[in-house]
């Protein structure tokens, strides 16, 4: 009877070593990671899907439109830059096998939240149905809480929180007809946690986790409608070029700035035209080098994975962000102490006009 214990005993602590190499070597929570091993395909799962995807102009959302259109799902995308969305439904047609008519160009505004039944009516006008809604419209934040304007809470609430949750309204009218659908959103680690220069972001992102989480036990009658949540931590993007800073105006100044140079000219031309007090356009991060980042298509491929299995909450994040999820979630006083320290590091690397997450993020090979 001793041997079978010490077996037992033996195999539970092999496990949990498994277990933790595992976790040391994660870009995603474990849930996660066996999905993508274990679980169901989006090949499989999302072929012919009409997919809907907000924030489709860059980012995550530009890349999440490349693999579903590879995928052979029927796209609907949408962003405020319809010349952008032209771009991208461009190389969706010539990396895929759809057609002209498989991809529906949507310009749609957020903020503009009179404008989303018609927006949800044109897709449905030209697909007949929405299989998935990817909620992935949104801005950043780069500005300390003392130098920021209250309006910019206002906006950033506005945009990120009210606006998705506009558009949700409407799109889950139909699915609840239908009696089944995804809907997906693109929180972040930062609805999870908080951080330093993202006060309104964090406070955005948490109304999200919040909205869903709740939003989820109103729908146990819909058996067939997920709610899925998505939190990425740092991603290789643009979204820093796209930041609110401390007031509207120079957010939407520094915003045009960028979308008209590139590289150092843009740094240049933003400090020169808005002063060498703008610490969000020097923290337009340097963007130039973004290794220490997860790989944008990393992100999609692992956002597919969650809404091919109904993964309800996903982390996707290297360490340290993906670390402190979990001290979040099961040592949260741990995880404060640790915040507060990697959070002074970040206004250094701020102020100073560098990557704020650049010192300690793990640098990929």
């Amino acid at each position: 009877m001793a041997w079978l214990c010490l077996a037992l005993a033996g195999g539970a602590l092999l496990a949990l070593l498994v277990q933790l190499l595992r976790w040391r070597r994660a870009d995603g929570d474990l849930t996660l990671l066996w999905a993508e091993k274990w679980g169901k395909k989006p090949e499989h799962e999302l072929r012919g899907k009409v997919v809907w995807v907000t924030g489709a102009s860059s980012g995550i959302g530009e890349e999440l439109s490349y693999q579903l259109a590879k995928l052979g799902a029927l796209l609907a995308i949408s962003a405020r830059r319809e010349d952008e969305l032209q771009r991208v439904k461009k190389k969706c047609l010539q990396i895929s096998s759809l057609s002209e008519n498989d991809i529906l160009v949507l310009r749609l505004d957020l903020t503009d939240r009179s404008s989303h039944e018609a927006a949800t009516n044109s897709v449905l006008k030209h697909f007949g149905k929405i299989d998935v809604l990817v909620n992935n419209g949104g801005r950043s934040q780069r500005s300390l809480f003392v130098d920021t304007n209250l309006d910019v809470y206002n906006a950033i609430i506005e945009l990120n929180y009210l606006g998705t949750i506009s558009l949700t309204k409407h799109v889950l009218n139909h699915m609840i007809q239908r009696k089944k659908g995804k809907i997906v959103t693109v929180s972040s680690v930062m609805g999870i946690m908080g951080a330093p220069l993202a006060t309104g972001y964090c406070a955005s992102k948490h109304a999200l986790q919040g909205f869903f989480n709740s939003l989820r036990t109103e729908l146990t009658d819909y058996p067939e409608i997920s709610v899925i949540q998505i939190c990425p931590g740092p991603v290789q993007s643009q979204i820093i070029q796209n930041v609110f800073t401390e007031n509207l105006a120079k957010s939407s100044k520094i915003n045009v700035l960028c979308c008209s140079f590139g590289g150092e000219a843009r740094i240049f031309w933003t400090q020169l035209c808005l002063g060498s007090a703008v610490l969000a356009a020097q923290s337009i991060e340097n963007s130039g080098d973004q290794s220490h980042k997860m790989p944008t298509d990393r992100c999609a491929r692992l956002t597919l994975v969650s809404v091919a299995n109904d993964v309800q909450e996903a982390w996707i994040s290297d360490h340290p962000y993906l670390a402190v999820c979990y001290l979040w979630q099961y040592a949260p006083t741990w995880a404060w102490w640790l915040m507060n320290r990697m959070g002074k590091r970040r206004i250094q690397n701020f102020k100073s006009g560098i990557d704020a997450d650049a010192s300690y993020s793990r640098k990929k090979k």
